[in-house]
């Protein structure tokens, strides 16, 4: 049970099942739900569940898990006003502030994800949903047992108080995704009716049947969106405990919990206490975790993997190292380029950009052989464009002819395979004959942009470990006459310059869940260009993306899904609006052998299961102890 995800997470995504083995299932469950007077336990974007009404708990789970213990962990994602490296918030829903990693726990939502489904979600807070024929109005009937943390009930009124309180003050990013809601309302305790726009996006309903449910009495007399430390009243498996801003928080497990023996929370939430520990560096979060200042750690860093577990408490099997597999779609990790800026306007000089790194040198040198190359925002899965295209996906593409590249109707782009030095002169070449054409000739060995100006770029991150990434592709740049430079900030000043695009070209890296929509839109479109916060940082404008974006919130089936992604795919590579980095399949885990497991993640899951579906074992701990 996932109630917010842990990554920088796009309820994007595919499932790896073919079209062809859902379309039966499909149009039986989209019948079935769509039929006015139908009462369902859950729902899914294309209608199909796995789970009948009445399921004991999910398949991945251990039902029978203990519950007791701590699980400590430094941030692995981040969501809305969230960060890796510090908080001085406990609303973590707007844009004011940094939020605290962990308050998605808190609060209980609708419905909840199983996260061995593409996009299946079932009932919690609410028990059941109907949907009208037209499937604009979905009617939650609220478990009467659902309570707030003090005790008080949780009503329908609360839910309809909070998802319009979070359309009209929420973070920039929820209120994009729920631009297609047109209101909540609760004519008696017990039912919550939501309204939707015609043609809304089909993950719409999806994404507000998961959003935290809010005290309506609580906010009575606060204002919804204001950066505090006061603790909110929850409904969720855990409360707020205790925290040092900047430093630490803690959840502690809700003992007497309303939905603990539900089935979708049965055998997950079985730590007493959950830790969340904040380091500005690295290399000291490293440190501190061998020490065992906290207890769980997923490597990001694959010198770290490659060097650094040979500690004492590996060799003696205190600490367990694994590799789990990730399924998932990989999602687009680059230096994303800010084009509302003049200089990088043309897509010639993007080209030049991306030639000018050298994947194959970086992978060898930096990160031990660890990645494959990026090529796009669907990578790992079977929506991301391959060879010419297929019949269905010219369809889609045939209609902007002449106002679209050439490749586009042909191979997408790839970027190009170095030769592995770190100075790739047969690409430096093309590069600077592609800075040439686009009008920014070299005078005295500096590039020189249209009006004259010295071409200058500047990379932001704010964290040190991804300097030696930058540093080749550096000199490359400055080989080619381009004067570069790296500009490492912290967290707070990061997140402000990001948000109001006070960038060159920065790093990014968004995930993706099973089932592209609406979530899109804040990535992709012309809107979300121009919208302070979004995560549109290259500032895609482009009226082909947005409709393709339309044609993949509108498909009616995941075949129709598939091909309209492929379409998207081959418009976005052929804008060259990032340089590609690199992904992996699978999450290096390290981890203090106090807990167990299940034996594989959920497929969809997105992430390792912890620490919502793991444990603590105390015939473990007892072992640690005694070594």
């Amino acid at each position: 049970m996932t109630l917010l995800s842990r990554r920088h997470l796009l309820a994007l995504g595919v499932g790896a099942w073919s079209a062809a083995k859902f379309r039966s299932a499909m149009a039986a469950a989209e019948t079935a739900t769509a039929d006015a007077g139908t009462e369902v336990h859950g729902i899914s974007a294309f209608g199909d569940l796995k789970y009948p009404a009445d399921f004991p708990h999910f398949d991945y789970v251990n039902a029978a898990a203990p519950k007791g213990g701590v699980f400590s962990f430094i941030p692995s994602g981040r969501a809305y006003n969230q960060s890796y490296f510090t908080f001085n918030s406990l609303n973590a829903y707007i844009l004011k502030g940094e939020g605290a990693q962990g308050m998605d726990m808190t609060f209980a939502a609708l419905m909840v994800r199983a996260n061995d489904e593409p996009d299946a979600m079932y009932g919690l807070a609410a028990k059941s949903v109907q949907v009208s024929p037209d499937r604009l109005t979905y009617r939650f009937t609220m478990r009467p047992e659902a309570r707030f943390h003090d005790g008080s009930k949780l009503t329908a009124r609360d839910a309809a108080f909070s998802l319009n309180a979070l359309k009209t003050k929420g973070h920039p990013l929820i209120v994009e995704q729920m631009r297609d809601m047109v209101k909540a309302e609760a004519p008696d305790d017990a039912t919550v009716v939501v309204t939707f726009a015609e043609k809304r996006g089909r993950d719409v309903p999806l994404y507000v049947a998961g959003l935290p449910i809010f005290s309506q009495a609580y906010y009575a007399n606060r204002p919804f969106d204001e950066s505090t430390l006061d603790t909110p009243l929850g409904s969720g498996p855990y409360k707020v405990g205790k925290f040092e801003v900047n430093r630490y928080i803690e959840f502690e497990r809700v003992k007497d919990w309303w939905g603990a023996d539900l089935p979708v929370a049965r055998g997950s939430f079985n730590f007493d206490i959950v830790r969340y520990e904040f380091y500005r560096d690295r290399e000291v979060a490293f440190e501190g975790f061998s020490a065992k200042n906290y207890l769980f750690r997923e490597e990001f860093t694959s010198r770290v993997w490659a060097t650094r577990y040979d500690f004492p408490a590996v060799k003696d099997g205190r600490v367990k190292l694994e590799t789990l597999p990730d399924d998932t779609p990989s999602g687009a990790q680059g230096w994303f380029i800010n084009i509302r800026r003049e200089k990088f306007k043309d897509s010639r000089v993007r080209e030049a950009l991306i030639l000018a790194f050298d994947f194959e040198w970086t992978n060898k040198t930096i990160m031990y052989g660890a990645y494959k190359r990026t090529h796009s925002p669907f990578q790992n899965s079977d929506m991301m464009a391959d060879g010419p295209p297929g019949p269905e996906e010219f369809k889609l593409l045939e209609p902007f002819r002449g106002k679209l590249p050439d490749e586009v109707f042909g191979e997408p782009f790839v970027p190009p395979v170095s030769d592995g030095s770190g100075q790739d002169r047969a690409l430096l070449r093309k590069a600077s004959q592609l800075f040439t054409d686009a009008g920014l000739p070299v005078k005295d060995g500096k590039r020189l942009l249209p009006n004259g100006e010295v071409f200058q770029i500047e990379f932001l991150i704010d964290e040190p470990s991804f300097e030696p990434h930058h540093a080749r592709y550096i000199k490359n740049l400055e080989i080619l006459g381009i004067a570069a430079t790296l500009r490492i900030v912290d967290a707070v000043q990061y997140r402000a310059r990001v948000e109001d695009f006070d960038f060159d070209m920065t790093v990014e890296r968004f995930s993706m869940s099973a089932t592209p929509g609406d979530a899109m839109r804040p990535f992709f479109s012309s809107q979300a260009a121009a919208t302070k916060g979004s995560y549109n940082l290259a500032g895609i404008s482009d009226p082909v993306l947005d409709m393709l974006i339309e044609k993949i919130i509108g498909a009616g089936n995941r075949a129709d899904l598939t091909f309209a992604c492929r379409a998207f795919d081959r418009v976005f590579r052929a804008g060259r609006y990032w340089v590609p980095q690199w992904y992996r399949a699978n999450h290096p885990i390290a981890y203090w052998d106090l807990f167990a497991h299940p034996e594989k993640p959920p497929r969809y899951s997105g992430g390792v299961g912890a620490p919502e579906n793991w444990w603590s074992d105390p015939i473990k701990a007892a072992k640690v102890e005694a070594k």
